[in-house]
């Protein structure tokens, strides 16, 4: 029968019941516990003011989602597709779901930090919610409240629902699948299976081919588990998948069928195809690394050399130019610290959960079913997901793995919550205590990744964790009171290191591409917006070897700390701290331009003119060319243009005028193509075109050669590196702030 929860301030039981499947299981209708309903409005409470806490530090966050929504609030036709501009030349490389709602803020409250990042932090507050109703269903309010706990701790979700990436949407979509398929097992209910569907649907509008990796495993579960017939089940995985197609495919078949020439350019993709894009740049390639008109490393780029001449990998690289490969890819420097902290003791949790629930009848059989396919959905989810990222030779970046937090939380919450319970028996208490002595051990190597960031921590960590876990054994011996006092030093070992990276994350701001949270770490590549692309970095800009940085956000690889958070308002791109070296002899300025004497911006990753085609962060708007841009800009379908999306979201979030971005984000994409540009100048569509400052020297104009933006290096780079020639070839160059514009309107 069903147990509740104990009367007194405890989480769990007071005592092991009889049954060790048994124990596991709570229904939602249970008595509530006093002390239920202020712990989770605290734990709402806490999640609250920890991601909205100095929330407008991050500015625009990434410039290039925060273009895109500028340009929805001001036109529902960007809206729709998820356009870069308001001009509708080409969209993001993404489906717009996750566009929608920070567009419909801005379009309500006006274009701002905090109008863009609110509607983030408040999926981070829902993907809590979600989390602690889908645990407390069959393992209570204490379970319920540490998966919740370590869900808001988990450092990468601290950065990610304050940031501007899609991310945030697709974990709290991901969240609320697996939500739906417990519900829907709990007496094959066809509703919630269709629900979980429409999820992923949303999910797929989100962030494409991701949504769809945990749907292996649930669906296996719910054709193996569900209390029903085999054809009702088969029927059922029908209609959720009905449901997904329809709430994901409607857009996509919207977008396929409207003609080309009345609807914007599809951003990376190298065809103008949504399709290609699902299954090319966004999906197969992200696994096997044939990524067409991707940079850094992959497959698909020849001679042995990535776009822009960046090399393929680097000594003992197993994966290419982004990282290593392998199931230790989640513990190594560049991610251990965004996720890991309780990974080994969800997996160890995990098995302990399957051990003690295994004789269990099917789902709504029993409560005991219904525990099992809790650590099942939970559990597949996990480990499918740990095996792609771990594996995928494509782009990968540390911040995809938010989509791994609510599966951690959610096993930790409910394999301690198991083996509380049944912490009388010997294999079960000797199991916690392995488990939090290995969350200790685990924190303090993490900790010591980063030289100088709180030395006394690891050692606390350490000590604590340890103690706890030889005293919880025989704590019950001394009373209630040990018992409880050693599991909350415990608790608090378990979650000190993820909370001082989690203070260190909303302590300052995060720009760029790549953000990462905490502080920089000896091996890693921190810090927001920055990456560094193998041993030859220095030759891109990238920051020479030394000691690790000890910036509260977190520095280069190897580097000096990053710099302070952006300065000022939204209304103007800030600049931000460098990194000595970042550029030899220069500094970025106003416009992308370089100057001798100074560091390399660290919105701009060290790189002349932003980067290969502002790859990882824009560049910074002087007054005079924000002024430039915006007068007269009401006459003009774009009052610029410039290779490159962050680049041309700089100038355009700066001076709130539509910038067209040739080439969109990686700058090479052929939209536009030359043609197509010179009948928008005939027409008198765009009055500026802002050059670059090339990889191959320090000058506002720079080369062009394969190595710069808009360049050969990647495929459709030539239509970018056509058009720069054919405008410096028939129009006047102006410096204005630095930077060089081409006014179009006189040749």
């Amino acid at each position: 029968m069903t147990t509740a929860p104990a009367p007194f301030d405890s989480p769990f039981p007071e005592r092991p019941p009889a049954s060790a499947a048994r124990t596991a299981a709570h229904r939602a209708d249970g008595a509530r516990p006093r002390w239920e309903r202020p712990a989770y409005a605290a734990l709402l409470l806490a999640t609250a003011v920890l991601l909205l806490w100095n929330l407008g530090a991050s500015g625009y966050a990434n410039s290039f989602y925060s273009a895109a929504v500028q340009a929805g609030s001001e036109s529902w036709k960007a809206f729709f597709f998820g356009s870069s501009d308001a001009g509708n030349s080409i969209t993001v490389d993404k489906p717009p779901a996750a566009l929608w709602p920070m567009a419909l803020s801005v379009r309500l409250f006006g274009l701002g930090s905090w109008q863009i990042l609110v509607p983030q932090a408040l999926m981070g507050v829902g993907t809590t919610a979600v989390l602690y109703a889908a645990v407390r269903r069959q393992f209570g309010a204490g379970a319920a409240l540490l998966s919740g706990a370590a869900f808001a701790l988990t450092p990468v979700a601290a950065l990610m629902f304050r940031f501007n990436n899609p991310d945030a949407l697709l974990t709290l979509l991901l969240t609320v699948t697996v939500y739906c398929v417990l519900r829907a097992l709990d007496g094959a209910r066809t509703g919630w299976l269709v629900a979980a569907g429409a999820a992923i649907g949303l999910g797929f509008l989100t962030k494409t081919l991701q949504a769809f990796v945990i749907l292996p495993p649930l669906a296996l579960l719910y054709a193996v588990c569900a209390p029903a017939r085999l054809r009702r089940r088969l029927g059922q995985l029908l209609l959720a998948g009905l449901a997904a197609v329809v709430s994901g495919g409607w857009w996509v078949a919207a977008v396929e069928l409207w003609p080309a020439s009345s609807r914007p350019y599809i951003g990376g993709s190298q065809n103008n195809s949504f399709l290609e894009l699902t299954f090319g740049y966004n999906g197969l390639g992200r696994l096997n690394g044939n990524e067409t008109g991707s940079v850094g490393g992959g497959r698909a780029m020849t001679g042995g050399a990535g776009a822009y001449g960046m090399p393929e990998g680097g000594p003992g690289l197993r994966g290419g130019g982004w990282g290593e490969t392998g199931i230790d890819r989640l513990f190594s420097a560049n991610v251990g610290g965004q996720i890991s902290w309780l990974l080994p003791a969800a997996l160890v949790l995990l098995v302990a959960g399957l051990v003690v629930t295994w004789r269990a009848r099917r789902a709504s059989d029993s409560l005991e079913g219904m525990a099992r396919a809790a650590f099942l959905a939970w559990g597949g989810s996990l480990l499918i997901t740990v095996l792609v990222f771990s594996y995928m030779q494509g782009i990968f970046h540390e911040y995809y793995t938010v989509a791994l937090a609510p599966f951690v939380a959610a096993l930790v919450g409910m394999g301690t919550a198991v083996l509380w319970e049944e912490r009388g028996g010997k294999a079960a208490a000797l199991t916690l205590s392995g488990t939090l002595a290995l969350t200790a051990v685990w924190s303090y190597v993490l900790l010591g990744r980063s030289s100088g960031y709180l030395p006394w921590l690891r050692w606390a960590v350490l000590a604590g964790g340890l103690l706890a876990a030889a005293l919880l054994p025989f704590a019950a011996r001394f009373g209630r009171r040990v018992l409880l006092a050693t599991a909350a030093l415990g608790l608090g070992a378990a979650l000190a290191g993820p909370l001082a990276y989690c203070l260190t994350t909303v302590g300052t701001g995060h720009t760029g591409s790549i953000p990462t949270a905490g502080p920089a770490v000896a091996g890693g590549r921190g810090g927001p917006g920055g990456m560094r692309f193998g041993p030859g970095a220095e030759q891109f800009g990238g920051v020479p070897g030394g000691p690790a940085g000890q910036g509260a956000q977190g520095g280069f690889p190897g580097g000096a700390p990053q710099g302070g958070g952006p300065a000022g308002g939204p209304g103007a791109m800030r600049p931000n701290g460098g990194a000595p070296g970042g550029v030899p002899g220069g500094q970025g300025t106003p416009g992308g331009q370089v100057v001798p004497g100074g560091q390399g911006g660290r919105e701009r990753l060290g790189f002349a003119g932003g980067g290969p085609g502002g790859l990882l962060g824009g560049t910074r708007v002087g007054a005079e060319a924000k002024a430039a841009l915006s007068t007269g800009a009401d006459r003009y379908t774009w009052a610029a243009a410039t290779i490159g999306s962050q680049n041309a979201a700089s100038y355009q979030l700066a001076s709130g005028a539509p910038v067209m971005p040739i080439g969109g984000f990686n700058g090479s994409d052929p939209s536009p193509t030359l043609e197509q540009f010179k009948e928008y100048v005939k027409a008198g569509k765009i009055h500026w075109f802002i050059a670059q400052g090339g990889l191959d020297g320090a000058s506002g104009e720079g080369g062009t050669g394969t190595n710069r933006p808009g360049g050969t290096g990647g495929p459709g780079g030539a239509a970018g590196s056509a058009i720069d020639t054919w405008v410096k070839a028939n129009f006047k160059a102006t410096t204005i702030g630095g930077a060089t514009f081409y006014d179009l309107t006189t040749p």
